[in-house]
């Protein structure tokens, strides 16, 4: 019994110490940008909290109207005049129940590592976008942004009707913000990052190879 205790021991460790090495190396390898041939014209930028990564677009242009998507009638502040939203992917228990890391409960931590709780799209307004190191813009053509819209898109839960199923809650970060149910499983694989990440290279963006961090992805934006 010891030793199939320390054996059990054993593998999990070596799977954390395989993991942080992971997500250490793999970051630094680069994806390459792809360039389309045409004039890059449409700016968006990747925004982190220092936890995790958003992707920022304009709320509207001729391409996309994302206020059609997410009514400003579903934020706090009501207001119409912001010119920028940020979508990001990620857990719906950390979302909701985890405010700050001191809410952090080990159920919560637990069912996001394993694949054992739901996901959802956190879309948050903004006014005006100021580069910084937790802000990065990025300019892209049409066609890439196009690309960047469907992968976004595709992410959401979607009514009968193809309408984004918002989620009802006070649980919000301020009075610009909503959250949405979303498709896919949070894991220890599948991170927050990992999804913006790979919104970055299917617009055809410089991004990670694999990352599970905000700083895989800034460290290419630099």
């Amino acid at each position: 019994m010891l030793f199939l205790i320390l054996k059990t021991l054993g593998i999990i460790v070596g799977i954390i110490v395989f993991y942080v090495a992971m997500g250490y190396l793999l970051p630094f390898i680069e994806v390459s940008a792809k360039d389309d041939g045409q004039r890059k014209e449409i700016p968006i930028y990747i925004y982190t909290n220092g936890v995790h990564t958003d992707i920022v677009m304009p709320v509207k242009n001729d391409l996309q109207d994302w206020s059609t998507k997410i009514p400003f009638n579903n934020i706090k502040s009501k207001q119409v005049d912001y010119n920028f939203v940020g979508i990001g992917w990620g857990d719906k228990g950390f979302y909701l129940d985890t405010p700050t890391w001191a809410d952090l409960k080990f159920s919560t931590a637990f069912k996001a590592a394993f694949w054992l709780s739901e996901s959802a799209m956190h879309c948050t307004y903004y006014k005006a976008m100021k580069e910084g190191d937790d802000c990065k813009i990025i300019m892209i053509s049409k066609n890439q942004y196009k690309d960047l819209v469907k992968f976004v898109d595709e992410k959401f839960d979607k009514d009968a009707n193809g309408n984004y199923v918002l989620i009802p809650t006070d649980a919000v970060y301020g009075d610009n913000d909503a959250f949405y149910d979303a498709q896919g499983k949070y894991s220890f694989l599948d991170t927050c990052n990992t999804w913006a990440n790979d919104a970055l290279k299917a617009a055809g963006q410089k991004a990670a190879l694999w990352t599970p961090t905000d700083s895989g992805i800034f460290q290419h934006y630099k």
